[in-house]
């Protein structure tokens, strides 16, 4: 017990419960935690160590006599037979049965699949028919009732869902301001179950924000990170409006219109939240007709079904596995991949309103778990469902103007974020500057890491991220912390035979930076090429090397290609499969590894050539010269051909980077190597 504890017990009194008391009964049977919660703080609610182990002994008691496990089914269907009835704790879903015209519930512990209910209960409580809910229910065995021909004995007589159904925000509001921000931030971290001793800020925050889309309508939320974060466990444990979907489950039907009820609106109209479990897994989600109805929905909250537009306000999660190092991801791709390559749409994915880094969050492990009291999950989930009805998209105006990088899609996904915090943490609707100033920045960076990607895999479409806020006149950037400073391309200076370029995959449409090494020593005029190259890089390689062999004269070298042995490395810095219009590159590896003279630091060679030394124009000579800026290259030299398309190169890109031009072999070697 500690002084926010007794805080919370006076103010809060049934509505908070000893976190810790949670983990040995969940260990024990595999219910969601708000159904052990909504015992416990029936039942535990105290600060008496002998009122807790008293309701610990009565939660026990219901528990064993209620819940079921699978494998007890049977005696338990006998014990009901018996004795006639029985009350049991499981998750009911129902189904109707079109061709016979009934619904049907099946209790998922007790494995019973043909259970007779009322068509009252199915129109009270609408979500048995989208996944099911958890409730306490009254259960009958009459063998007198027939369906078809076959007994049917077991009736659900009375059901109820488990949850507090308390309108709880008016009574946070009044009591929020007993709280300073600190003490309500750790009240909140301490209800999901962990010790904010042992986080961080930013790691408080980053946990927080895995709550927005339960108090936000249409919020689009993505978390991608490693395996045991607890991505998933927000919604699936925390709110019974809340339900997690194994991604390979869900169909279009399923979660839009079902089929089930007649016709009735499916997922997104029944739940506040419709969170899949494995993006990677999202296969009946891939189609072009799927990609379209999800960008519809996520874009306006809204969808088609024939001529009828339909409208709902669930947000859409989206969390999956990242399973590779971060920053290398963030070099050589984009953190989307987890996607199937369907749904790697850039107008789906631009929907995104927040891109929460899974990353920086550890995994769970003891040491991160707290032992004070929390609200009731439950309670906290009626405080979540009231919070969707109001919103603070304006808040910020009053402090900040936003900066003309951001378009009205990042706007409006800033605002619901802040939104979604003001929420959270100040539900009295008591904040100050400071505050909204620190939910913008994140509001921000979360936005911006979707934009970041979008640049990465769609070019200079997306190329303005530097995402701003002005105030007095002073504008401050927002970064994203990924994003590292530090390029690909060193500054200083590399050895003879280094040099840099870019090629194009055509079969990825994917532009990607290369390393080329070349090595010079004597020997008998053979060339050797290693990496994993394509013909076509293989073909350039052979073009400049024939070029050199041909006209070395020129270059004033006194050596002969047939004294020495060439050996040329290309280095694939982000995962592509080819690389074309690298030719001059190579060219100009060569012809510095013979001369032992390097190439200038912090210099990209663009184009290719022929064997007759003709310099030819680079395609997509703004995305080119995009990823050496973004990669830390402060010289790019380009076909003279191409001098007429620079002018459609963003400013912003061309700002702090040297475009040289060159008109024929001679030219490029000279600015390339400064002689």
């Amino acid at each position: 017990m500690d002084a926010l504890d007794q805080k919370l017990l006076d103010l809060f009194p049934g509505k908070v419960v000893r976190k810790d008391l949670i983990g040995p009964l969940k260990g024990q049977l595999n219910v969601p935690t708000y159904v052990l919660e909504y015992l416990l703080g029936k039942y535990c609610s105290s600060s008496d160590d002998e009122v807790i182990e008293s309701g610990l002994e009565e939660v026990r008691r219901i528990l064993s006599e209620n819940y079921v496990r699978p494998d007890q089914s049977e005696v338990f269907k006998s014990q009901v037979r018996e004795r006639g009835q029985a009350r049991v704790i499981d998750k009911v879903k129902v189904r109707l049965t079109e061709t016979e015209d009934k619904y049907w519930a099946e209790l998922a512990n007790l494995q019973l699949t043909k259970v007779n209910i009322a068509e009252e209960w199915v129109n009270r409580y609408e979500k048995l028919l989208a996944g099911g809910i958890w409730a306490i229910i009254d259960l009958e065995y009459r063998s007198d009732i027939f369906h078809q021909g076959q007994i049917r004995p077991f009736v659900i007589t009375q059901l109820r869902p488990i949850q507090l159904a308390t309108a709880s925000l008016e009574e946070i509001r009044e009591n929020r301001s007993r709280f300073a921000r600190e003490e309500w931030i750790n009240v909140l971290i301490r209800s999901l179950g962990f010790e904010p001793s042992a986080l961080s800020e930013r790691l408080k925050l980053l946990l927080l924000c895995r709550l927005i889309p339960l108090v936000e309508n249409n919020f689009n939320f993505v978390e991608l990170g490693p395996r045991g974060t607890g991505k998933s466990y927000v919604f699936r444990e925390i709110s019974p409006y809340s339900i997690l979907v194994s991604g390979g489950e869900t169909t279009v039907p399923n979660l839009f219109v079902s089929n089930i009820g007649r016709g009735k609106i499916g997922l997104v109209g029944l739940w506040d939240v419709v969170a899949f479990d494995e993006v990677a897994g999202l296969k009946k989600l891939s189609s072009a007709a799927a990609v379209q109805i999800l960008k519809d929905y996520m874009e306006s909250g809204s969808f088609s079904r024939g001529r009828e537009e339909i409208t709902a306000l669930a947000s859409l999660v989206f969390i999956g596995n990242i399973g590779y190092d971060i920053e290398t991801a963030v070099r050589t791709s984009h953190l989307f991949t987890p996607f199937p390559q369907e749904m790697q749409d850039l107008a789906l994915l631009d929907r995104f309103h927040m891109y929460l880094p899974g990353w920086e969050i550890p995994k769970m492990h003891s040491s991160l778990f707290g032992s004070h009291f929390g609200f009731v999950v439950d309670y906290l989930a009626e405080f979540f469902k009231d919070s969707r009805k109001l919103t603070y998209a304006t808040a910020l105006d009053k402090y900040f103007q936003l900066g003309n990088a951001l378009n009205k899609r990042d706007e409006k996904a800033v605002r619901k974020i802040v939104s979604g915090l003001i929420k959270l943490l100040h539900p009295d609707e008591s904040y100050a500057k400071e505050d909204i100033e620190e939910y913008l920045n994140i509001g921000m960076e979360m936005r911006r890491r979707v934009k970041e990607q979008l640049k990465k895999m769609g070019g200079v479409e997306y190329w303005d991220t530097a995402f701003s806020y002005i105030e007095d006149s002073n504008e401050r950037i927002v970064r994203v912390p990924e994003q590292s400073s530090i390029g690909m391309i060193p500054v200083d200076q590399q050895s003879p035979g280094v040099v840099y370029t870019v090629g194009i995959d055509m079969d990825l449409d994917k532009i990607s930076l290369f390393r080329v090494e070349v090595g010079v020593m004597r020997g008998s005029g053979k060339y050797n090429v290693t990496g994993v190259l394509s013909k076509a890089m293989k073909e350039a390689i052979r073009t400049a090397y024939d070029y050199l062999r041909a006209h070395i004269t020129k270059f004033a070298i006194e050596k002969t290609l047939s004294d020495y042995d060439v050996h040329v490395q290309v280095v694939n810095l982000m995962q592509a499969k080819e690389g074309t219009q690298t030719g001059v590159a190579f060219f100009i590896g060569i012809l510095s590894a013979l001369l032992s003279k390097p190439v200038s630091p912090g210099t990209v060679v663009l184009g290719e050539m022929s064997i007759h030394g003709a310099m030819l124009p680079v395609n997509n000579l703004p995305d080119c010269i995009q990823v050496v800026k973004e990669n830390g290259g402060k010289r790019v030299l380009v076909p003279l051909a191409n001098a007429k398309d620079v002018s459609s190169v963003p400013p912003d890109i061309l700002r702090g980077l040297d475009v040289g031009f060159y008109a024929d072999p001679s030219e490029c070697v000279v600015k390339a190597m400064g002689m």
